[in-house]
């Protein structure tokens, strides 16, 4: 690494956050009447006084830019990377550390919290965005803010919330690809009972075309949200929240798309139309003929607090979801009915938290306990035809090939060739499973010392156990043809399988915060993440992939003065037992799980060096200029002992990423307001994978973006138009995938140019 030239660019960009600041502070004023008020340390707190580094981002900051999706917003906040490959499967990247396994066994990295609780699990985290108050993203492991599996941060999203008075806001929009949006709110109450109703939809035709004649255009998008909120404030020392969320997905398939095989359109191409036609024994296998994802996600939030008199209040936070999803997948992004699988994902959660807290003139301190229990299933089975499977696998008759330079499918033929005319079709399925049924129990504390005003020390720790049990079962008959099973590894189980294990963590935080004077803020943090050990069973064996750790060392400024703010935090992080997710690709693998398979294991040891600016300029009433920029530099060590891992990068993760835009929102009179954001991101290569390959990278991402407008009658209506990616730049989203696993990755690209219009109403 060269480190005068990082230390250069920390210097131009703590700069340009000391002569390009206040406007995050007084755009916000305009917005929200001061400065975000954040609870991520569990205390109402300002932004700037929390001593750590962490972005907030409002609702209405999210609407100015067009941000309308997770994955959308990643790309405004320093050090998050997001890859929606499909709302089954969201991979959340923060300072280099994924979290996107989709087994039942293996814990989360990167914590996903919705109003308080815990929502980790890949297949049952996705959740739509509409009417919330803010997100907060929070960088660093903080256990004793953020237990269950924050080794390396945290995303908060927190719904708004019923408020007295009656209010609403109705969106109506339309835009290419055949795109529709209905969303909005409903509030009513009284200063005793308030309740809240939100929700949206969104369809859209798929952007990938499809060229086959039995499936429809890919990543085709119907997604419904629903949410209903109630606060009970009978006096007031007590608030109690009761939040009802539903969700659902009914989408088109992914484009996993080959470019091995071509199509009737030519050489197989990412940016081109693919032929996914999935398995015609579908049907029988999966239940359903059709490529896509079907998902309903059930949530439950109760949250009580109590000001108890004196500086002290409690808190309790208890939630229950549960998530139910099924896709269909082809996994070889051909024609050919060669890799057909499906993923079921099936699982419950249930949070409960009780805090207490104080804060005095000179002390502020919170404690108590956590207790969550989670079961999980992932389902896999997988369809065929025994002859195109071999053929496309093996290439048994050379002459033959799998599909032709025109896109026919000529391995069709191989079972009626290597059978000599006595079966035309053979098919053939299999199924494995893995399970997951975890409870952890931990207690929490951390207490804050302010000796004068200017200087705040913080210490905590979080004290847990863990009870992880793991089961697999899996059937794979014998193929016809070959006498074994033809995925590799693939056995059959007397019944399912179990081992389980118990484990034990103390994880610290410390944390100084010291305001230099009524402008700047100086903060420092050291603070120990840890992901839970995997009790790993497979059908053939029983391994226990050792806990990931990581300490974390980072200090920073934050400040404001005059039309200026912004601040700037500089990062180390070194890691033990670093876990990575790879595909299996032999049959004997280690792990025991067949080939195709995803598994997570230890790379060694690994480290990271970063930073991370964010600046705002607000020279007059109308406009606000913004930038923020993450540089890292983080990978697995160049070690020996690090094998084929060593050297090689973080997986979904740039070395720099940045974004600039300005807001302009101008009255031009008689209640009309003018207003616009246009924005560029950008994003260095990143590697699909570990180990690292060339093919399977995307170069740099240049994303334009801009939403303008007007609205009348002091804000009441509104219209809208947005663009995103104007330039329609195309990149892949992901690649390789499990087709990889068969020497056939597959590649996604990413979204094309969107357009489109909206209305709002309000009152």
């Amino acid at each position: 690494m060269n480190y005068k030239k990082t230390g250069l660019i920390a210097m131009l960009l703590a700069t340009v956050s000391a002569t390009a600041a206040h406007a995050q502070e007084t755009s916000q004023d305009d917005a929200l009447g001061g400065d975000i008020i954040v609870t991520s340390q569990k205390f109402e707190q300002k932004l700037r006084d929390v001593p750590i580094t962490i972005t907030a981002v409002t609702q209405e900051q999210m609407k100015r830019i067009g941000v309308d999706d997770l994955d959308e917003l990643s790309n405004y906040v320093p050090g998050l990377n997001i890859q929606e490959q499909s709302a089954n499967n969201p991979g959340i990247v923060i300072r280099g550390i994924t979290s996107d396994s989709g087994s039942a066994q293996q814990a989360a990295r990167v914590t996903l919290y919705y109003n308080g609780v815990d929502i980790s699990r890949s297949r049952g985290a996705y959740q739509a965005i509409y009417d919330v108050d803010r997100i907060e993203v929070v960088k660093g492991p903080q256990a004793t803010l953020f237990g269950t599996a924050s080794t390396i941060g945290a995303v908060s999203i927190l719904s708004a919330r019923p408020k007295p008075g009656v209010s609403g806001e109705l969106t109506a929009g339309y835009g290419n690809y055949n795109a529709y949006l209905v969303g909005g709110h409903l509030n009513v109450g009284n200063d005793v009972i308030a309740a809240r109703v939100a929700g949206e939809f969104k369809k859209r035709d798929g952007y990938v075309e499809n060229l086959s004649s039995t499936q429809d255009d890919l990543y085709a998008q119907n997604q419904l949200g629903l949410r209903a909120s109630v606060r009970y404030t009978p006096n007031p020392a007590l608030t109690v929240d009761l939040i009802g969320t539903y969700d659902r997905q009914r989408n088109s398939g992914t484009p996993f798309i080959s470019k091995r095989f071509a199509t009737s359109q030519g050489p197989g191409n990412p940016f081109g139309a693919a032929n996914l036609s999935g398995s015609p024994y579908a049907k029988q296998v999966f239940g359903t003929d059709k490529l896509g994802l079907t998902r309903d996600v059930y949530d439950v939030n109760l949250t009580a607090r109590y000001d108890l008199g004196d500086g002290w209040s409690f808190t309790t936070v208890n939630g229950y979801r549960s998530f139910d999803s099924f896709e269909v997948f082809d996994a070889d992004g051909s024609a050919a009915p060669w890799l057909e699988f499906a993923e079921g994902a099936y699982g419950s959660q249930i949070s409960h938290e009780s805090r207490f807290a104080y804060v005095g003139d000179h002390v502020r301190t919170s404690f108590g306990l956590n207790v969550f229990h989670e079961n999980n299933r992932q389902e896999v089975p997988f369809s065929t035809e025994e002859g195109v499977y071999l053929q496309c696998a093996a290439n048994l008759i050379p002459t033959l090939g799998c599909i032709s330079s025109a896109g026919v499918v000529t391995a069709a033929q191989a079972t009626s060739i290597l059978t000599k005319g006595a079966a035309t079709q053979i098919p053939y399925s299999s199924i494995f499973t893995n399970k997951g049924i975890n409870d952890q129990y931990s207690m929490f504390g951390e207490v804050t010392w302010m000796p004068i005003h200017a200087l705040e020390l913080t210490a905590g720790i979080r004290a847990l156990i863990e009870q992880r049990k793991s089961g697999y079962v899996s059937v794979a008959p014998n193929s016809v043809l070959s006498k074994a099973p033809l995925i590799p590894g693939q056995v059959t189980t007397k019944g399912t399988l179990w081992s389980e294990d118990s484990f034990q963590a103390f994880l610290p935080r410390f944390n100084v915060l010291y305001r230099l004077n009524d402008a700047i803020n100086l903060y420092a943090t050291i603070s120990k993440g840890r992901r839970s050990p995997t009790v790993n069973q497979a059908a053939t064996s029983t391994s226990v992939i050792p806990e990931e750790t990581v300490w974390n060392y980072e200090g920073g400024v934050k400040l404001a003065k005059g039309m200026f703010s912004g601040s700037l935090g500089v990062y180390y992080q070194k890691y033990d037992n670093f876990q990575i997710s790879r595909t299996v690709t032999d049959a004997n693998d280690p792990s025991g799980r067949p080939v195709g398979s995803s598994i997570t294991e230890s790379a060694g040891s690994a480290s990271n060096l970063g930073f991370e600016a964010e600046g705002q300029l607000h020279p007059v009433s109308w406009l606000t200029v913004f930038g923020n920029a993450g540089f890292i530099d983080g990978g697995i060590d160049d070690k020996k002992s690090n094998g084929i891992y060593a050297n090689n990068r973080f997986r979904l993760q740039p070395r720099l990423q940045w974004a600039a835009g300005f807001t302009i929102d101008a009255p031009v009179g008689n209640g009309i307001r003018v207003f616009a954001t246009p924005s560029v991101t950008y994003r260095s290569k990143i590697f699909f994978e570990i180990p690292n390959k060339e093919a399977i990278s995307q170069d740099k991402v240049t994303l334009v973006n801009v939403k303008a407008g007007l609205s009348f009658a002091d804000g009441r209506y509104e219209i809208a138009g947005y663009v995103r990616n104007a330039t329609n730049e195309k990149y892949l989203l992901d690649a390789g995938n499990t087709g990889g696993g068969f020497n056939d990755p597959t590649y996604i690209p990413g979204e094309p140019r969107f357009y489109g219009v909206q209305l709002t109403g309000k009152f």
